[in-house]
């Protein structure tokens, strides 16, 4: 058992060398990141423009059967009861909240409220990885996320995360850039919380340390069974 266990050890070792040196290099890197270009800015903005894919709650005020979720399609449109097809990417919400009540008051409705909410915004979306509880792409809906909300989204920082060698990703003018945060100055108040932005890529590094230890802690109650019935 030993002979078999050594080579994996071995294996385990090395991988952890080498995450070392990816965490050492990134003490190189930028501590803050510009603003994305001024498009993408703007879908992260209030006056967000809506675009194909967004996912929208559509309600009319006392009329329950006339409220959906929609999704607008790859033509811009989105289809509701009654009125059918409304054309919708390029619009505000409110701008689209006013169309849709113009084509209920014509022959439906004397005097429609309606009210839309943007579930999902296909143009704010992060995505999160590394060591994580849950990697994975998230919208944002809203203002724009803080580094430690779009983590608390992933649901926080797993056990074997390097809070120093947080890294987000963003392409600015064409030019992919990147930054190092240390979330431990952040959560203590000794760094500021960086804007997270749509399209932004945020990974978490792995500490391999850490690491090492659970593996070893794992793997510990398979080597005393062994041992137990040799």
């Amino acid at each position: 058992m030993n002979s078999c266990l050594r080579p994996s050890l071995h294996v385990l070792l090395l991988l952890c060398m080498l995450m070392l040196c990816a965490c050492r290099s990134t003490a190189h890197m930028a501590r803050e990141l510009p603003q994305p270009d001024p498009l993408a800015l703007a879908t992260v903005q209030p006056e967000y423009r809506l675009a194909p894919g967004d996912v929208l709650l559509v309600k009319v005020f006392q009329v329950d059967d006339l409220e959906r979720q929609v999704r607008i399609d790859n033509d811009g449109k989105l289809s509701l009861p009654l009125v059918g097809e409304v054309a919708a990417v390029g619009l505000g919400v409110a701008e689209l909240e006013r169309e849709v009540a113009a084509r209920y008051r014509d022959g439906y409705l004397q005097d429609p409220q309606v009210s839309i909410y943007v579930q999902e915004a296909n143009g704010r979306r992060v995505t999160v990885s590394g060591a994580v509880e849950e990697p994975g792409i998230y919208p944002l809906v809203g203002a724009n996320l803080t580094l430690q909300q779009a983590l608390a989204q992933a649901k926080g920082v797993s056990t074997v995360a390097s809070r120093r060698n947080v890294v987000v990703f963003r392409t600015v003018q064409g030019q992919k850039m990147v930054a190092r945060f240390d979330l431990t100055d952040i959560e203590r108040g000794q760094a500021p919380d960086p804007e997270i932005y749509g399209g932004d890529i945020v990974v978490v590094y792995r500490s391999d340390a850490r690491l090492l230890l659970r593996t070893v802690l794992e793997l510990t109650p398979f080597v005393m069974v062994w041992r137990a019935y040799r």
